[in-house]
């Protein structure tokens, strides 16, 4: 990634950049005694942009707030925890869309400048009494510094809020882009249940803000995988509300630097959601370098990332490097299997496709850190891709085992 002018890290997550507010609230819809409302806000209506899932199944909130994008101005975003409003029928559209009406009338707003999004148990249907109630706090909590509330509002299964920000000077004007995130299991490719919401200070052209967003999200949540199952509610959304007061950001004035800023901000929610995997005792990080295409390189390092049998032997601290190698082998990318060279962290343990002797001690103790990164040579090219997952331990199945009870 090249940087062209520092980039400087930022406090606060989604309420980072000028102009966005937020709150995080108790609302009973799930959980007893923990926030599970959040809602995000702009007095200024920010442009906006969408990535959903690509699974055929479509939660209700999701197909509402499509509905919404289609202006590409949004003033709000209210999500909900512990109930996923999934393959919930007709019901499941009328209450998503109450959901937003709440919000609009509390806020001043249109229905249509508020999007919606739900994360948790499929099949079940939204309380709408305690929602309606949890969405009066939330309006009446909004404030500048509380993005830690509302990324703490989003979370299920996670064990940690995920929230980063970035900032950089352009044109006089410092600029800010923000986010946070959910997600520890449900998690694959494509979108990995993961939500992400991320903000902007920037004036930024429409179009280029949804190529960004595009972009962004397929160098870094595209390349998660933390157990191979796509949620039926993944979502990312971008607001940019240009209050930072900077002339329209289109990719060739200025672009390069927005896309860097959004790209830190995505990649760095990517790894949290990774590190934070259900069970999880480490972060799995894989590099692929030497790929003859980008899709060759994204398609091994993805493979990798996802072998459950990768990840096991990461969980066992076993160096089996064999697992690796198979995992590249069916990806679909393109390269001689015996060219490739295979690390453990600094530790060599397989060179033209062959195992070689190595330190099998010292590649145990390596495997008890965190992160742990494989890197893997292909020697076909010259492109690059790194994809992150975690290791597999007997806690993900107690975890999924007993989700619904």
């Amino acid at each position: 990634m090249k940087i062209t002018t520092p980039m400087q890290l930022a406090a606060g997550g989604i309420t980072a950049a000028q102009g966005f507010q937020a709150a995080g609230v108790e609302a009973g819809i799930r959980y007893q005694n923990r926030k599970d409302l959040a809602l995000i806000y702009t007095e200024q209506p920010a442009r906006a942009a969408a990535v959903f899932t690509r699974n055929r199944v479509q939660a209700a909130p999701l197909l509402i707030t499509r509905e919404h994008m289609q202006q590409q101005r949004l003033s709000a975003v209210v999500v909900n925890a512990g109930i996923a409003n999934a393959c919930t029928g007709r019901q499941g559209l009328i209450d998503a869309r109450q959901m937003a009406a709440m919000a609009a009338d509390r806020l001043g707003l249109g229905i249509q400048e508020v999007a919606v999004a739900s994360t948790g148990v499929i099949g079940h249907y939204l309380p709408m009494d305690r929602l309606e109630a949890g969405i009066v706090r939330a309006v009446s909590s909004l404030s500048p510094t509380s993005g830690g509330s509302a990324a703490e509002a989003i979370m299920t299964t996670d064990t940690q809020t995920k929230e980063a920000a970035w900032s950089y000077q352009w044109e006089g004007c410092q600029i800010t882009v923000g986010g946070m995130a959910k997600g520890s299991g449900m998690i694959h490719p494509n979108l990995a249940t993961m939500l992400a919401f991320l903000s902007t200070d920037a004036e930024v052209e429409p179009n280029f803000l949804q190529q960004a967003l595009a972009e962004a999200v397929e160098d870094s949540f595209n390349l998660v995988s933390v157990d191979g199952d796509t949620s039926t509610n993944d979502m990312v959304l971008l607001l940019a509300n240009g209050r930072a007061g900077n002339s329209a950001i289109t990719r060739e004035h200025g672009g390069e630097l927005f896309l860097t800023a959004l790209r830190l901000v995505a990649v760095s929610l990517a790894k949290q959601i990774a590190r934070d995997g259900e069970g999880a005792t480490c972060l799995i990080e894989v590099q692929v370098s030497g790929a003859a295409t980008e899709g060759d390189a994204r398609l091994a390092a993805r493979a990798v990332a996802n072998s459950s049998l990768v990840k096991a032997a990461v969980y066992g601290r076993d160096a089996n490097w064999g697992r690796v190698l198979a995992a590249v082998g069916y990806s679909g990318a393109n390269f001689d299997p015996d060219q490739v060279t295979i690390w453990l962290g600094p530790i060599k343990v397989a060179e033209q496709g062959c195992g070689i002797p190595f330190d099998e001690a010292g590649a145990r103790e390596y495997l008890t850190g965190d992160p742990v990164e494989i890197r893997i040579e292909l020697n076909a090219g010259v492109q690059t891709a790194t994809a992150w997952g975690c290791d597999l331990s007997p806690e993900y199945v107690a975890i999924n085992a007993s989700y619904r009870s």
